[in-house]
Protein backbone atom coordinates (compact mmCIF):
# COMPACT_ATOMS: atom_id res chain seq x y z
CA UNK A 1 0.00 0.00 0.00
CA UNK A 2 1.18 3.73 -0.65
CA UNK A 3 3.16 5.32 2.03
CA UNK A 4 0.42 8.03 1.80
CA UNK A 5 -2.39 5.51 3.17
CA UNK A 6 0.03 4.35 5.72
CA UNK A 7 0.36 7.20 8.10
CA UNK A 8 -0.94 10.71 8.63
CA UNK A 9 2.99 12.22 8.33
CA UNK A 10 3.05 10.63 4.96
CA UNK A 11 -0.59 11.76 3.85
CA UNK A 12 0.70 15.40 4.92
CA UNK A 13 3.45 15.54 3.61
CA UNK A 14 2.19 14.18 0.22
CA UNK A 15 -0.48 16.68 0.35
CA UNK A 16 2.25 19.94 0.90
CA UNK A 17 4.34 18.97 -1.67
CA UNK A 18 1.40 18.38 -4.26
CA UNK A 19 0.24 21.88 -2.96
CA UNK A 20 3.67 23.60 -3.26
CA UNK A 21 4.27 22.08 -7.06
CA UNK A 22 0.62 24.14 -7.76
CA UNK A 23 1.40 27.02 -6.40
CA UNK A 24 5.93 27.19 -7.28
CA UNK A 25 7.73 29.32 -7.45
CA UNK A 26 5.77 31.34 -4.98
CA UNK A 27 4.39 29.67 -2.18
CA UNK A 28 1.94 31.05 0.58
CA UNK A 29 2.41 29.20 3.66
CA UNK A 30 -0.62 30.09 5.43
CA UNK A 31 -2.67 29.31 1.98
CA UNK A 32 -1.19 25.77 2.12
CA UNK A 33 -1.74 25.43 5.77
CA UNK A 34 -5.41 26.50 5.27
CA UNK A 35 -5.69 24.06 2.33
CA UNK A 36 -4.22 20.90 3.81
CA UNK A 37 -5.80 22.04 7.29
CA UNK A 38 -2.72 22.33 9.85
CA UNK A 39 -0.81 25.35 10.74
CA UNK A 40 1.54 27.28 9.05
CA UNK A 41 3.78 26.14 11.61
CA UNK A 42 3.17 22.73 10.78
CA UNK A 43 3.77 23.92 6.71
CA UNK A 44 7.18 25.41 7.80
CA UNK A 45 8.59 22.13 9.64
CA UNK A 46 7.21 19.56 7.13
CA UNK A 47 9.03 22.32 4.04
CA UNK A 48 12.24 22.13 5.89
CA UNK A 49 12.09 18.10 5.83
CA UNK A 50 11.82 18.20 2.45
CA UNK A 51 14.11 20.78 1.56
CA UNK A 52 16.76 18.51 3.67
CA UNK A 53 15.50 15.71 1.57
CA UNK A 54 15.98 17.06 -1.58
CA UNK A 55 12.33 16.95 -2.75
CA UNK A 56 12.04 20.89 -3.01
CA UNK A 57 14.73 23.82 -3.73
CA UNK A 58 14.40 26.78 -2.08
CA UNK A 59 15.27 29.56 -4.29
CA UNK A 60 14.41 32.54 -2.03
CA UNK A 61 11.80 33.62 0.79
CA UNK A 62 8.54 32.00 0.28
CA UNK A 63 10.13 30.72 -3.13
CA UNK A 64 10.02 26.69 -3.91
CA UNK A 65 10.20 24.85 -6.13
CA UNK A 66 9.89 20.94 -6.60
CA UNK A 67 13.00 18.82 -7.91
CA UNK A 68 13.17 15.92 -10.00
CA UNK A 69 13.49 13.64 -6.82
CA UNK A 70 10.52 15.37 -5.50
CA UNK A 71 8.07 14.81 -8.45
CA UNK A 72 9.12 11.44 -9.11
CA UNK A 73 8.05 10.45 -5.41
CA UNK A 74 4.88 12.44 -6.32
CA UNK A 75 4.48 10.04 -9.00
CA UNK A 76 5.31 6.74 -7.05
CA UNK A 77 2.71 7.66 -4.19
CA UNK A 78 -0.04 8.66 -6.78
CA UNK A 79 0.40 5.16 -8.44
CA UNK A 80 -0.23 3.79 -5.08
CA UNK A 81 -3.27 5.69 -4.64
CA UNK A 82 -4.55 5.18 -7.90
CA UNK A 83 -4.19 1.29 -7.83
CA UNK A 84 -6.02 1.14 -3.95
CA UNK A 85 -8.46 3.33 -5.27
CA UNK A 86 -9.16 1.09 -8.34
CA UNK A 87 -9.53 -2.01 -6.28
CA UNK A 88 -11.87 -0.37 -4.52
CA UNK A 89 -14.19 0.94 -7.07
CA UNK A 90 -13.46 -2.20 -9.15
CA UNK A 91 -13.00 -4.96 -6.43
CA UNK A 92 -14.65 -3.98 -3.34
CA UNK A 93 -17.42 -2.14 -4.30
CA UNK A 94 -18.46 -3.86 -7.40
CA UNK A 95 -18.86 -6.73 -5.06
CA UNK A 96 -20.79 -5.50 -2.49
CA UNK A 97 -23.03 -3.10 -4.90
CA UNK A 98 -26.84 -4.29 -5.41
CA UNK A 99 -28.58 -4.56 -8.35
CA UNK A 100 -32.31 -5.34 -9.52
CA UNK A 101 -33.09 -8.46 -11.15
CA UNK A 102 -35.97 -10.82 -12.84
CA UNK A 103 -36.36 -14.10 -11.15
CA UNK A 104 -36.65 -16.57 -13.76
CA UNK A 105 -37.41 -19.32 -11.19
CA UNK A 106 -38.31 -19.35 -7.28
CA UNK A 107 -35.18 -17.69 -5.57
CA UNK A 108 -34.39 -17.58 -0.97
CA UNK A 109 -32.21 -14.89 0.32
CA UNK A 110 -28.90 -16.18 -0.14
CA UNK A 111 -28.93 -18.54 -2.85
CA UNK A 112 -26.36 -18.12 -5.75
CA UNK A 113 -27.70 -17.06 -8.59
CA UNK A 114 -26.35 -17.13 -12.24
CA UNK A 115 -27.11 -13.46 -14.13
CA UNK A 116 -27.79 -13.43 -17.65
CA UNK A 117 -29.70 -10.37 -19.50
CA UNK A 118 -32.82 -11.52 -21.51
CA UNK A 119 -34.31 -8.19 -23.85
CA UNK A 120 -32.40 -5.85 -22.37
CA UNK A 121 -32.68 -7.24 -18.98
CA UNK A 122 -31.03 -8.30 -15.78
CA UNK A 123 -32.27 -12.29 -14.94
CA UNK A 124 -31.69 -14.36 -12.16
CA UNK A 125 -31.45 -18.28 -12.03
CA UNK A 126 -30.39 -20.47 -9.35
CA UNK A 127 -27.91 -21.73 -9.16
CA UNK A 128 -23.85 -21.37 -10.21
CA UNK A 129 -24.00 -22.59 -13.92
CA UNK A 130 -23.21 -19.78 -15.51
CA UNK A 131 -19.81 -17.66 -16.61
CA UNK A 132 -21.79 -14.31 -14.18
CA UNK A 133 -22.99 -15.57 -10.57
CA UNK A 134 -24.18 -13.48 -7.69
CA UNK A 135 -25.96 -13.95 -4.34
CA UNK A 136 -29.67 -13.06 -3.82
CA UNK A 137 -30.03 -10.79 -0.91
CA UNK A 138 -33.50 -10.97 -1.05
CA UNK A 139 -36.58 -13.95 -1.99
CA UNK A 140 -38.52 -13.87 -4.74
CA UNK A 141 -41.14 -15.81 -6.77
CA UNK A 142 -40.26 -16.56 -10.83
CA UNK A 143 -41.31 -13.07 -12.78
CA UNK A 144 -40.63 -11.14 -9.45
CA UNK A 145 -37.74 -8.29 -8.76
CA UNK A 146 -35.00 -9.95 -6.81
CA UNK A 147 -31.93 -8.36 -5.38
CA UNK A 148 -28.70 -9.41 -5.97
CA UNK A 149 -25.13 -8.77 -4.77
CA UNK A 150 -21.65 -10.04 -4.52
CA UNK A 151 -21.39 -10.43 -8.79
CA UNK A 152 -18.15 -12.42 -9.80
CA UNK A 153 -17.61 -12.84 -13.66
CA UNK A 154 -18.63 -11.54 -16.98
CA UNK A 155 -22.30 -11.34 -18.36
CA UNK A 156 -21.97 -12.47 -21.68
CA UNK A 157 -23.78 -10.09 -24.30
CA UNK A 158 -24.46 -10.46 -27.91
CA UNK A 159 -24.02 -6.96 -28.63
CA UNK A 160 -27.53 -5.80 -30.56
CA UNK A 161 -28.02 -4.06 -33.86
CA UNK A 162 -29.96 -0.58 -35.53
CA UNK A 163 -31.22 -0.40 -38.47
CA UNK A 164 -31.94 3.24 -38.89
CA UNK A 165 -35.32 3.74 -41.78
CA UNK A 166 -35.30 7.50 -43.33
CA UNK A 167 -38.72 9.00 -43.68
CA UNK A 168 -38.52 11.48 -46.30
CA UNK A 169 -39.74 15.28 -44.65
CA UNK A 170 -43.46 16.32 -45.35
CA UNK A 171 -42.04 19.12 -47.85
CA UNK A 172 -40.77 15.89 -49.82
CA UNK A 173 -44.09 14.11 -49.22
CA UNK A 174 -43.43 12.98 -45.80
CA UNK A 175 -45.50 9.68 -44.47
CA UNK A 176 -47.57 9.99 -47.48
CA UNK A 177 -44.94 8.35 -49.73
CA UNK A 178 -43.98 5.52 -47.26
CA UNK A 179 -45.04 1.77 -47.81
CA UNK A 180 -46.69 0.63 -44.53
CA UNK A 181 -46.13 -3.04 -45.83
CA UNK A 182 -42.03 -1.99 -45.85
CA UNK A 183 -42.03 -0.53 -42.35
CA UNK A 184 -43.77 -3.31 -41.09
CA UNK A 185 -41.19 -5.77 -42.48
CA UNK A 186 -38.05 -4.14 -41.05
CA UNK A 187 -39.69 -3.21 -37.91
CA UNK A 188 -41.01 -7.02 -37.57
CA UNK A 189 -36.95 -7.96 -37.39
CA UNK A 190 -36.60 -5.64 -34.17
CA UNK A 191 -37.13 -6.28 -30.48
CA UNK A 192 -37.28 -2.11 -30.09
CA UNK A 193 -38.61 0.34 -32.10
CA UNK A 194 -37.66 3.92 -31.60
CA UNK A 195 -39.04 7.27 -33.60
CA UNK A 196 -37.66 10.66 -34.12
CA UNK A 197 -39.56 13.14 -35.79
CA UNK A 198 -43.17 14.01 -36.95
CA UNK A 199 -43.08 12.02 -40.12
CA UNK A 200 -42.06 8.87 -38.68
CA UNK A 201 -44.22 8.78 -35.71
CA UNK A 202 -46.88 9.52 -38.46
CA UNK A 203 -45.62 6.81 -40.74
CA UNK A 204 -45.44 4.26 -37.84
CA UNK A 205 -49.15 5.35 -36.67
CA UNK A 206 -50.44 4.81 -40.75
CA UNK A 207 -48.46 0.97 -40.33
CA UNK A 208 -49.76 0.00 -37.12
CA UNK A 209 -47.11 0.18 -34.98
CA UNK A 210 -46.46 1.88 -31.60
CA UNK A 211 -42.64 3.69 -30.79
CA UNK A 212 -41.59 2.53 -27.59
CA UNK A 213 -40.10 6.76 -27.48
CA UNK A 214 -40.20 10.09 -29.48
CA UNK A 215 -37.57 11.11 -27.40
CA UNK A 216 -33.73 10.70 -27.73
CA UNK A 217 -34.12 8.05 -30.14
CA UNK A 218 -30.64 8.23 -31.20
CA UNK A 219 -29.49 7.19 -27.28
CA UNK A 220 -31.98 5.01 -26.60
CA UNK A 221 -31.34 2.73 -29.53
CA UNK A 222 -27.54 2.83 -28.60
CA UNK A 223 -28.17 2.06 -24.86
CA UNK A 224 -30.75 -0.91 -25.90
CA UNK A 225 -27.89 -2.09 -28.60
CA UNK A 226 -25.04 -2.25 -25.87
CA UNK A 227 -27.19 -4.52 -24.07
CA UNK A 228 -28.31 -7.08 -26.90
CA UNK A 229 -31.56 -5.17 -27.86
CA UNK A 230 -32.22 -5.11 -32.12
CA UNK A 231 -33.66 -1.61 -32.61
CA UNK A 232 -35.15 0.00 -35.82
CA UNK A 233 -35.03 3.78 -35.67
CA UNK A 234 -37.56 5.12 -37.71
CA UNK A 235 -36.48 9.10 -38.43
CA UNK A 236 -37.25 12.02 -40.25
CA UNK A 237 -34.46 12.19 -42.84
CA UNK A 238 -33.65 15.70 -41.96
CA UNK A 239 -32.64 14.38 -38.28
CA UNK A 240 -30.82 10.78 -39.42
CA UNK A 241 -27.60 12.75 -38.77
CA UNK A 242 -28.32 13.16 -35.10
CA UNK A 243 -29.25 9.55 -34.44
CA UNK A 244 -26.04 7.96 -36.62
CA UNK A 245 -24.03 10.20 -34.48
CA UNK A 246 -25.38 8.85 -31.16
CA UNK A 247 -25.01 5.51 -32.47
CA UNK A 248 -21.45 5.84 -33.65
CA UNK A 249 -20.52 7.57 -30.47
CA UNK A 250 -22.05 4.56 -28.59
CA UNK A 251 -19.85 2.38 -31.60
CA UNK A 252 -23.05 0.26 -32.12
CA UNK A 253 -23.82 -1.35 -35.51
CA UNK A 254 -25.89 -0.01 -37.71
CA UNK A 255 -27.48 0.10 -41.25
CA UNK A 256 -29.45 2.87 -43.00
CA UNK A 257 -31.92 2.26 -45.32
CA UNK A 258 -35.59 3.10 -46.36
CA UNK A 259 -39.16 1.38 -45.49
CA UNK A 260 -39.42 0.85 -49.44
CA UNK A 261 -36.34 -0.44 -49.72
CA UNK A 262 -38.12 -3.50 -47.77
CA UNK A 263 -40.88 -4.18 -50.77
CA UNK A 264 -39.13 -2.98 -53.53
CA UNK A 265 -39.91 0.51 -53.73
CA UNK A 266 -37.63 3.68 -54.25
CA UNK A 267 -39.13 6.16 -51.84
CA UNK A 268 -36.83 8.50 -53.32
CA UNK A 269 -34.38 11.00 -50.81
CA UNK A 270 -34.10 14.44 -50.61
CA UNK A 271 -30.95 14.82 -51.02
CA UNK A 272 -29.59 15.89 -54.59
CA UNK A 273 -27.43 13.23 -55.59
CA UNK A 274 -29.63 10.62 -53.94
CA UNK A 275 -27.52 9.27 -51.27
CA UNK A 276 -29.17 10.49 -47.97
CA UNK A 277 -29.20 13.33 -45.81
CA UNK A 278 -25.65 15.04 -45.95
CA UNK A 279 -23.97 16.40 -43.51
CA UNK A 280 -22.03 19.22 -43.12
CA UNK A 281 -19.10 18.57 -44.95
CA UNK A 282 -20.90 16.56 -47.40
CA UNK A 283 -20.32 13.14 -46.20
CA UNK A 284 -23.22 10.83 -45.50
CA UNK A 285 -24.14 10.37 -41.93
CA UNK A 286 -23.95 6.44 -41.69
CA UNK A 287 -20.09 6.89 -42.89
CA UNK A 288 -20.31 3.47 -44.69
CA UNK A 289 -20.43 2.44 -48.41
CA UNK A 290 -23.45 2.35 -50.53
CA UNK A 291 -25.07 -1.04 -51.12
CA UNK A 292 -26.76 -1.57 -54.57
CA UNK A 293 -30.10 -2.25 -52.86
CA UNK A 294 -30.41 1.31 -51.78
CA UNK A 295 -28.96 0.53 -48.20
CA UNK A 296 -26.10 1.77 -45.89
CA UNK A 297 -23.83 -0.08 -43.65
CA UNK A 298 -22.29 1.73 -40.84
CA UNK A 299 -20.24 0.79 -38.13
CA UNK A 300 -19.83 3.22 -34.63
CA UNK A 301 -16.78 4.20 -33.73
CA UNK A 302 -14.75 3.57 -37.32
Amino acid sequence: MTGALEDKRTATRFRILVEIADRQPAVSQGEIADAVGVTSQAVSEYIRDLVADGYVDKEARSRYRVTKEGVDWLFQEAKGLRRFAEHVTEDVLESVREDAAIATAAIDAGDTVTLSLRDGLLHASPGDAGPATGVATTGAEPGDDVSVTGFEGVIEIDPGRATVVQIPSARAGGSRTVPSAGLRTVCADAAMVVAAGVEAVVSLRDAGIEAETTFAAGEVAAAAAARGVDVAVIVTADAAGRVTDALRDAEVLYEVTEAGAAVGIDVGREASDGDGPQTGDGEDPGGGPQASDGEESGAGGE
